[in-house]
């Protein structure tokens, strides 16, 4: 009986130890396993966030390197408006006294300079202004001569005061028109100062007024030219200016000094500055104002009457930003690429979260999620949608080969 209690007791204590000794087998595996899974979870998520391209790649999805910039997106006011030129910048000629074509060059766009000749023109009416007026300066030297002699002989009592009030009428009628009929020469470019009898001509000769280019010309040789009809337009566009179109409800938000970030409609990219320089005092029939802006550096491709697009900045505060096509979303959020390295066989990116503000005019506020110094980040500007893609696909295959 006591050799049965014997045999149990060792039986026991044999099958205690077998479960303590499997228990810590167990417990090993299960410290392996839980290692092996927290690893592969490591670089999965590594997988997820980066991505690699080939040299070859690289140059397919056309990707471009840039740097976060700074830019004014936030509290501007988007208008439209055209180029205009200052009335001194654009003549419009015109033949006072009207007249035949004789001879221009002119096509529109030629650049043209002071003085240049534009314009010879002929009329009858040239040639009998220019013999009135020889005509009229000789009547007026011997009525001079005719009033200084009765103006001396009344001083001696000699002649009486009716003759010389007479002479005295005479010459200062016959001085006011001669004045005139220079003032008229003058009109259509003939020097009265070296007019004589031998040089009288049924031609006269139109210059350019100021320096610009040719924006228009309505004539041609042998056209007759009435006096309120333009020939020829001049512009001068060294100082072109913005006439910006503002909706009343807007006025109230603009202030001289103000900048302004304009572009043509098929240049985009090409941005031109200028400030706001005169808010118009008078609301159009359409509820706008117009508000005048100087540009900050001369352009020669501008010309008046150019549409464009243009944001005036309401404050000078300014954000981080990228171009539009830089920021990418995934799964509800946005992200950017940044170049973590690079050498002749591949390139490695980096997937970041950020948030994004506004965007305008083909930039985008961004702020990062995390706190880091993007001062020195080299981002993906252009090709992002690609490193996208190219992620999707990777998971996906990953995914797939899994199960």
């Amino acid at each position: 009986m006591k050799t049965d209690n014997k045999t149990k007791f060792i039986t026991t204590k044999s099958f205690l130890l077998v479960a303590i000794v499997s228990l810590f087998v167990l417990s090993g595996c299960d410290s392996t396993t839980d290692k092996t899974e927290e690893h592969n979870e490591e670089e999965h998520h590594d997988n997820e966030t980066t991505v690699e391209l080939t040299a070859a790649q690289y140059k397919v999805a056309g990707i471009e390197i840039g740097k976060i910039e700074q830019k004014t997106l936030s509290n501007v006011l988007k208008v439209n408006g055209v180029m205009g030129a200052p009335p001194q910048n654009l003549v419009s000629i015109s033949a006072p006294l009207g007249g035949f074509v004789v001879s221009t060059e002119l096509l529109p766009g030629m650049k043209i300079k002071k003085g240049e000749l534009l314009i010879v023109m002929e009329h009858p009416d040239y040639v009998q202004l220019q013999q009135d007026y020889i005509d009229k300066k000789s009547k007026l030297e011997y009525l001079e001569l005719e009033f200084k002699r009765q103006q001396e002989l009344n001083k001696e009592n000699v002649s009486s005061a009716k003759v010389f009030q007479q002479a005295k009428s005479d010459f200062v009628s016959m001085k006011a028109q001669v004045k005139g009929l220079q003032e008229k020469l003058a009109i259509i470019g003939v020097n009265p100062t070296t007019l004589t009898e031998n040089n009288i001509s049924k031609n006269v000769s139109i210059y350019s007024p100021i320096n610009g280019y040719v924006s228009e010309v309505n004539v041609n040789i042998g056209k007759y030219a009435n006096p309120t009809d333009i020939m020829v337009e001049i512009v001068n566009t060294a100082h072109l200016h913005a006439e910006l179109t503002v909706y009343e409800k807007d006025v109230i938000k603009l202030k001289i000094g103000q900048k302004v970030r304009f572009t043509l409609p098929n240049e985009n990219e090409n941005e031109r500055l200028a400030t706001v320089y005169l808010i118009g005092r008078k609301i159009d029939a359409d509820r706008s104002v117009r508000v005048h802006a100087h540009l900050e550096n001369e352009d020669t491709d501008l010309l008046p009457g150019m549409y464009i697009n243009a944001f005036i900045e309401l404050n000078e505060n300014k954000v981080s930003a990228v171009p539009e096509e830089a920021v990418v979303m995934s799964e509800g959020k946005y992200f950017l690429y940044v170049l973590k390295g690079k050498n002749k066989e591949a390139s490695h990116f980096e997937m970041m979260e950020v948030v994004k503000g506004v965007t305008e005019n083909g930039f985008s506020e961004i702020t990062f999620i995390e706190n880091i110094n993007s001062t020195d980040l080299q981002i993906v500007t252009k090709g992002a949608f690609s490193l996208l893609a190219k992620m999707k696909n990777t998971e996906e295959d990953e995914g797939g080969h899994g199960h």
